[in-house]
């Protein structure tokens, strides 16, 4: 069941959302090639959010060991922060979310770290600007199938590859809610998007093929042929407007 949220909802989602945006942008100033750890932008990320009233939505969720995912180079989602210090040239997502006031909000951006190979800034680029095409399509009276084929049509238009094991979702009370926002499917298929719908769009895209392997921590999702991932997400209110991004400063 799609559960439709009231402007009072939203505004507690929104901010969530802004901590998210906020936390987001400090952990991303404070890389440093050569230096800095995912283990560190994970406790920083979390310090941040407590700062302000909220609380980590991914630690302990499902048994999971961390405030953040952290993926860097070929893994595609729910890496776990550890001491490897972040090299020039790699590329690192970040993938959190808080809970405040009752509300998640939730959020992925993928950053250079340093100065980054033309392949990996083009994979980026697109990556961000599938999420902007899918965002467009989040209106009301629109199927959640019109998100996912824009979403796949630019990214296979580009010579890239969409996961498909991993999709976007509802969200609001709960981290993970109706419905499944899948970032590939046919227009006009799915559940009809209303006034009130909370989702979360998140294009995972990948530089060779779709597939994909996960490692025997049972988090950590890595491509199979070890090309590059990127992997960016906004939280998104369905609006008589048209779409809100809710996780923004």
């Amino acid at each position: 069941m799609i559960i439709l949220k009231r402007e009072s909802d939203i505004a507690k989602i929104r901010e969530s959302g802004r901590i998210v945006a906020w936390a987001m942008r400090l952990c991303s100033e404070s890389i440093v090639p050569g230096k800095t750890t995912p283990k560190f932008l994970d406790e920083l990320a979390e310090k941040l959010i407590r700062e302000k009233g909220g609380r980590p939505s991914f630690l302990g969720y499902r048994g999971y060991p961390a405030a953040t995912c952290i993926s860097v180079n070929n893994v595609v989602i729910h890496g776990i922060p550890d001491e490897t210090p972040l090299q020039e040239g790699d590329i690192i997502d970040l993938d959190f979310g808080v809970y405040k006031e009752g509300f998640h909000a939730d959020s992925a951006w993928t950053f250079p770290v340093g100065r980054i190979a033309k392949n990996a800034e083009r994979l980026l680029n697109i990556t961000q600007e599938s999420l902007w095409q899918g965002i467009s399509k989040a209106k009301v009276g629109n199927k959640v199938g019109d998100i996912s084929a824009t979403v796949q049509k630019y990214v296979e238009a580009n010579g890239y590859s969409i996961v498909r094991e991993l999709v976007g979702h509802g969200i609001g009370r709960n981290l993970h809610e109706e419905p499944s926002v899948p970032n590939f499917g046919r227009a006009g298929s799915g559940p009809v998007l209303k006034e009130g719908t909370t989702i979360c769009i998140e294009p995972m895209v990948n530089e060779g093929t779709y597939d994909v392997v996960t490692l025997e921590d049972g988090w950590t999702m890595v491509t199979k042929d070890g090309k590059l991932s990127a992997h960016f997400e906004h939280t998104v209110a369905v609006t008589r407007e048209g779409p809100e991004v809710l996780t923004v400063e």
